[in-house]
């Protein structure tokens, strides 16, 4: 009979581990290459399977009893904790090895019916008492039962963990007393702050929502996606869950960061433990994570999950993942920036972005019918404005995209036509920047034959440009000549029209009486072609001005023209003149004498009616031309 009384310690020599009790052992377990020299009494009364595999042996007689456990949960080390508790010896417990040991326990069967407290009820107890009341201690479990997967599940070790976390998340940390890295060692056990050691009472306030983003990636990618299926069953908001995997997804995807423009943030924890991270294969990952993403909106959002198409594309992974990407970013196109929307071709193709992928998904923005609620206003920078037509937005999103890929020399002018005319006529009020992508095509081209260019010329419709974009292309060199020509049609056309609707309306304003009535289609003209009535109304007012500055000028020449005259036949006749009495007689006055003159005559007038002297008609004259330019 194997010795009952408690060892004090085992030893390891070589490949086995031996009992330290003085008897030779009499039974010998194998454990992945492992042996372990025991004895079959402190065993079978502990163990169910153990004592079912001596019962089956008694056949056998051989001395020493020999027997290999396949598939032995966590290994030898966890198996020589087992053996301990079987001898006697005091175990501890920790996160990092409770899942294990009752795995260990409920594989050798050690349940009471061998004997009270064994070890699956002591495991049990200290997982419902320990585990599961505590944040840090809940995610070491988690991460200790990477190995032992499927029967921590067939236990529900896992789905106890998931719903206590997922409880725990819903909950402010401070009010279990999870240690905060913020506060550190100025936290009291129950979550009070300290002051110099004493307990102030104040609690610990967590007001960010994602600080549990850190701890949870730790966890593998099964675990990540068990435990945020568990918190969207408990009611989480879908915008913490997208925002957990976002996080989860950037941590273990290097080259996606790159395109997040460092929107990934200050790393914040809770538990303030160390951790390893998981070993994650990347093709896994983003299958999983695409899977986990809700069926929201967002502008942040979008740019992920252009980002993720990115990695998807480095990695190649499945047809599946990389379509239901594409979809997602359809369903929400109009929230996405040029920046994130230029995907460089990861594949031998001859080009520099990959067309071919966005324009499948400008298609799946077409097509898409379901409608996708979009994330809380506060969440993913979302645009709480009312709509602005999204099909608008999108129709100058994708030109300004062919405008900046149009620089490849290898992008044939099919590609630049099929992606521009992949969107309705109706999405594009103005085709200038359609012409302003194909004009930085024809310049990187030159090389395009005329036929070439007239039918990408046939994507823009020329009453749709507006008028510096007309006088841009009427002096276009890079474009065919029928091209040029079409355009001076429709300028000429829409200054017509144009002229025709402004006169209509200033017509019908200088009415006298009566409500102001234009034609529906005429004031559909005028709206529409709001800048060239805009270009009338200024050339008729320049017009305007232009005649009375002519007629003022003429006037001014025609007044000119007689002073002129006027002094020169002053000047004639002063020079003819021989003294200041002829002068006095020619204009016919009388020459009044100065201060010398001894008898003063009085200057009297000899016609009927007084005439002006020879000063004042110069002081008038040259009044009148002062008068004459000052109003020019």
């Amino acid at each position: 009979m194997a010795p009952a009384r408690k060892v004090s310690e085992f030893r390891r020599e070589g490949n086995g581990w031996f009992c330290n009790s003085g008897l030779p052992s009499d039974i010998t377990v194998v454990v992945e290459g492992v042996n372990f020299h025991l004895h079959k009494f402190p065993l079978i009364s502990k163990c169910g399977k153990m004592a079912k595999i001596h019962d089956e042996s008694q056949s056998t007689h051989e001395k020493i009893f020999t027997t290999v456990l396949e598939e032995f949960p966590g290994g030898p080390d966890t198996f020589l904790i087992a053996v301990k508790f079987c001898y006697g010896v005091r175990l501890e417990m920790t996160p990092r090895n409770i899942v294990m040991v009752y795995c260990a326990a409920d594989y050798l069967e050690m349940t009471d019916e061998y004997g009270e407290g064994n070890l699956i009820s002591k495991s049990e107890s200290f997982f419902h008492k320990n585990i599961l009341r505590n944040w840090k201690d809940c995610i070491l479990a988690l991460q200790s039962s990477e190995p032992v997967m499927s029967r921590a599940e067939k236990l529900q070790i896992l789905s106890k963990c998931f719903n206590a976390l997922s409880m725990m998340v819903c909950t402010d940390p401070s009010l279990f007393g999870w240690p905060m890295m913020m506060y550190g060692s100025l936290q009291s056990p129950g979550g009070s702050i300290l002051w110099n050691g004493i307990n102030t009472g104040a609690r610990i306030r967590s007001s960010e929502s994602d600080w549990w983003f850190e701890d949870i990636s730790y966890l593998s990618v099964s675990l990540f996606v068990g435990l945020i299926k568990t918190m969207e069953g408990r009611g989480i908001r879908p915008e913490n869950l997208a925002g957990a995997a976002m996080y989860y997804a950037r941590k273990y995807l290097p080259g996606l960061g790159r395109w997040q423009g460092g929107q990934s943030g200050k790393t914040r924890t809770v538990a303030s433990f160390s951790l390893t991270p998981a070993a994650v294969d990347q093709k896994d990952l983003l299958e999983s994570i695409e899977k986990l993403l809700p069926a929201k909106k967002g502008k942040s959002f979008c740019r992920f999950l252009l980002g993720l198409l990115r990695v998807t594309l480095i990695l190649g992974v499945t047809h599946t993942c990389k379509d239901s990407l594409e979809k997602r970013i359809g369903m929400q196109l109009e929230l996405a920036t040029l920046d994130a929307l230029l995907i460089p071709t990861y594949s031998d193709s001859d080009t520099l972005y990959n067309t071919d992928c966005v324009e499948r998904i400008i298609h799946h923005f077409m097509s898409s019918e379901s409608f996708i609620t979009s994330f809380s206003p506060s969440s993913f920078d979302l645009e709480t404005s009312p709509s602005s037509g999204p099909l608008r937005k999108v129709a100058k999103l994708i030109d300004s995209y062919i405008a900046e890929v149009a620089s490849d020399v290898n992008l044939k002018p099919g590609k630049i036509r099929s992606i521009a005319q992949a969107l309705p006529e109706s999405s594009r009020p103005l085709h200038d920047g359609l012409y302003r992508a194909l004009d930085i095509y024809f310049k990187a081209h030159p090389w395009l034959s005329e036929k070439e260019k007239e039918e990408l010329c046939n994507v823009i419709d020329y009453q749709k440009l507006s008028i510096d974009a007309c006088a841009h292309a009427s002096q276009n060199e890079r474009l065919p000549l029928r091209v040029v020509l079409q355009v001076l049609f429709f300028e000429q056309m829409q200054l017509r029209t144009a002229l025709a609707g402004c006169l209509h309306v200033l017509d019908t304003e200088s009415a006298p009486a009566g409500p102001l009535t234009v034609p529906g289609d005429m004031a559909g003209q005028i709206v529409q072609r709001d800048g060239w009535v805009t270009v009338v109304r200024e050339n008729r007012v320049l017009k305007v001005d232009m005649e009375r500055m002519r007629s003022r000028v003429g006037e001014l020449e025609e007044e000119f023209s007689k002073i002129k005259q006027e002094m020169k036949k002053v000047t004639k006749s002063h020079s003819t003149l021989s003294s200041p009495r002829l002068v006095v007689k020619k204009i016919g006055c009388k020459l009044v004498p100065g201060s010398s003159d001894a008898q003063p005559d009085a200057v009297e007038s000899t016609g009927p009616t007084p005439r002006p002297s020879l000063e004042q008609l110069r002081l008038s004259r040259n009044s009148r031309h002062r008068k004459s330019f000052s109003l020019f």
